[in-house]
């Protein structure tokens, strides 16, 4: 999916890419996208697709397809726009054009490392991500309007996740990952999509420098 061009005079290096990463691109990618798409509106108004484009993929990507009803479900239910979603198989020039790379689990954070592009320091599991960010002191990060702008700010906001990634580590290994709901119930739908959501609010507010209304 493309998202909407810089506005005039600004660069690439002017706005922050998210890349969500899960199997198929059809259940939790396009939720962990649309809901932050949703969060990023609310905090920043028209001025969100300007700074972060957030995009996803897939590892074993249904490329044309839509997006799964129930998580279609879910994302209404949060209020969150579903309109225009096209499925994709991840490929080299998404890993490449991304700032930030958020997988579902370590299995999907391994294949994009595996695919080279020094995308390492900037590929996280989203829990994995989550519980980093929580331990930074948002005082150390650029102010997002006096300084480096929202895409300056992201950067560092990675910069140090990275750092600390060797240092803080999980309870358990399953701690960073969000099972797959795929062929379940919309319960489980439900369940997965506030999981995402929780994971999502203080990474959003790190982002932007700005909670959640």
């Amino acid at each position: 999916m493309s998202g909407p061009k810089p506005a005039p005079g600004a660069t690439a290096h002017d706005r922050f890419r998210i890349l969500f990463v899960c199997t198929g691109n059809i259940c939790r990618s396009p939720i962990a996208e649309r809901l932050t798409r949703h969060e990023l509106t609310a905090r920043l108004g028209g001025r969100a697709a300007a700074q972060i484009l957030v995009e996803s993929a897939g590892t074993w990507g249904h490329e044309g397809a839509p997006m799964e009803a129930h998580a279609a479900t879910v994302l209404g239910e949060y209020g969150a726009d579903t309109g225009g979603f096209v499925g994709r198989e991840l490929l080299d020039e998404h890993v490449i054009d991304a700032d930030l790379v958020l997988t579902a689990t370590l299995d999907h954070r391994a294949q994009v490392i595996s695919m080279g592009h020094a995308a390492g320091l900037r590929t996280f599991t989203l829990k994995e991500f989550t519980r980093l960010v929580r331990t930074i002191d948002p005082a150390t990060l650029p102010d997002p309007v006096h300084d480096a702008g929202v895409a300056g700010r992201a950067r560092a906001l990675v910069r140090a996740a990275a750092a600390l990634r060797g240092w803080l580590l999980a309870s358990s290994p399953e701690a960073d990952e969000v099972d797959d709901p795929y062929g379940a119930p919309i319960s489980m739908f439900r369940n997965c999509g506030e999981e995402i959501y929780d994971a999502l609010d203080p990474v959003v507010t790190a982002l932007t420098g700005l909670p959640r209304p």
